[in-house]
């Protein structure tokens, strides 16, 4: 496959990446770079081979999708006729349900063809449960996470 450029600084990440490719024959060499180094050549479309990506913008599906789907998307690398017909379609229609259609339609075509892979389940957990008093969940908004800690009780 080439090169894997991990995300910094998650290097041990893109390690055990390519680890796990190697194991399956698909030869890597990683290559690091620093954040700010990684995240201009990523927006110049200049990272050749694997990257092993992070990216979580705020939105629905359609708002992720905007950045890596169609061509013109900051991250996007290639385009599938159809999918950037369908992405522009949905992007126009005005019918909730339609267009709820057509972007599982882009989600299905995407996944079909592979043109993504999840390597990584970012999960944080949170303090809820039945012994939970206050999980302190969005009191800082927009962070969905328990936070600040100092106030997530429990219950007597």
């Amino acid at each position: 496959a080439g090169d894997l450029y991990p995300y910094p600084p998650y290097y041990s990440m893109g390690e055990s990446v390519g680890t796990n490719l190697g194991a399956i024959g698909i030869k890597t060499r990683i290559v690091t770079m620093e954040r700010a180094t990684f995240q201009t050549t990523w927006l110049q479309k200049k990272l050749k081979g694997i990257c092993v990506c992070v990216h979580a913008p705020y939105g629905n599906a359609a708002t992720r999708m905007a950045e890596f789907v169609p061509i013109e998307g900051s991250f996007a690398r290639g385009a599938d006729q159809d999918v950037e017909t369908l992405f522009r379609q949905q992007a126009r229609e005005t019918d909730r349900k339609k267009r709820e259609a057509m972007l599982h339609q882009i989600q299905k075509l995407l996944h079909e063809r592979v043109r993504f892979a999840p390597m990584w389940e970012y999960i944080w957990p949170s303090g809820i449960g039945p012994r939970v008093g206050d999980p302190a969940l969005m009191k800082i908004d927009p962070y969905p996470w328990s936070a600040p800690y100092e106030d997530v009780t429990l219950k007597k």
